[in-house]
């Protein structure tokens, strides 16, 4: 194929294919990720709140304690919970 720009047509085409099969992937694997949470709602667990989960287990221990005591020190300023 040509040469553009400096870059091939060929190389260019690769690359646009390489992107095209991963967004098919990251389709499905998002499908089986929702497979997942339906069955998990089937089975009475709160979806909402697993996903919550999720993301606090993505920080590291100090990042969510930092959150945490961020929410609890809102939370008590907007009277949403008990303490000083």
């Amino acid at each position: 194929m040509s040469d553009v720009g400096g870059i091939t047509a060929e190389q260019l085409k690769q690359y646009i294919e390489r992107v095209e099969r991963l967004e098919e992937e990251k389709a499905a694997i998002a499908a089986d990720v929702r497979e997942v949470y339906a069955e998990a709602k089937a089975n009475g667990f709160d979806v909402k709140i697993m996903r919550q989960v999720i993301r606090l287990r993505k920080l590291d221990s100090q990042d969510r304690t930092e959150q945490e005591a961020l929410l609890d020190l809102y939370k008590r300023a907007l009277g949403m919970a008990e303490g000083p």
